[in-house]
């Protein structure tokens, strides 16, 4: 694994989907770095990455309430475990569950195992809400993938904040998770 800045010089045989993250980012002048890897679909695979890509590592999970109305994305640090009874309170909804492998599919145009913030410019008709962990944004870049599992990508927070995310007409609710050992 090496790490590159900006986008890969020969795209042949990659997704359009990943692409189009590319394209967004260099239109929104953007830096971010790169590492194209074996699929990453594991929190173990993804430490190994970001070891090399240098940043926090982030859980992304796609969640919705139990009448598959609400759905939310969301970005915690690798290491914090996910209870529903912590973030339900704190968002004033439901209990929450993973949501199915289609909903990913239609709102955020990824599949399980690649799930990503970039899906969020997918999310046209904003059908999924962004929630972070305060830890994620107090640190100073992010990790997430292109929305294909096979590349990651290193983003400064405050970019993927007052940039991405207001050029993807989404913004976060912000929430406090308990650490794992709480």
């Amino acid at each position: 694994m090496e790490l590159k800045k900006g986008r890969p010089a020969d795209t042949h045989g990659r997704l359009e989907k990943e692409i189009r993250v590319y394209d967004l980012l260099d239109k929104l002048n953007i830096e971010y770095f790169r590492i194209d890897h074996s699929a990453a679909d594991t929190m173990e695979v993804c430490r190994e990455i970001d070891k090399t890509l240098g940043t926090l590592i982030c859980k992304n999970l796609f969640l919705c309430t139990r009448t598959k109305t609400d759905f939310y994305l969301l970005m915690l640090p690798g290491d914090k475990a996910f209870k529903t009874k912590d973030i339900t309170k704190q968002l004033g909804c439901s209990r929450l569950s993973f949501a199915d492998a289609d909903y990913m599919e239609k709102f955020l145009n990824i599949k399980p195992g690649a799930v990503s913030v970039m899906g969020l410019m997918n999310d046209t008709e904003n059908n999924v809400q962004l929630v972070i962990d305060r830890q994620v944004i107090e640190s100073d870049t992010v990790g997430c993938h292109p929305c294909v599992n096979t590349s990651s990508l290193r983003l400064k927070t405050v970019d993927l904040l007052n940039v991405i995310l207001p050029a993807v007409n989404h913004s976060p609710i912000i929430v406090d998770l308990p650490d794992a050992q709480q």
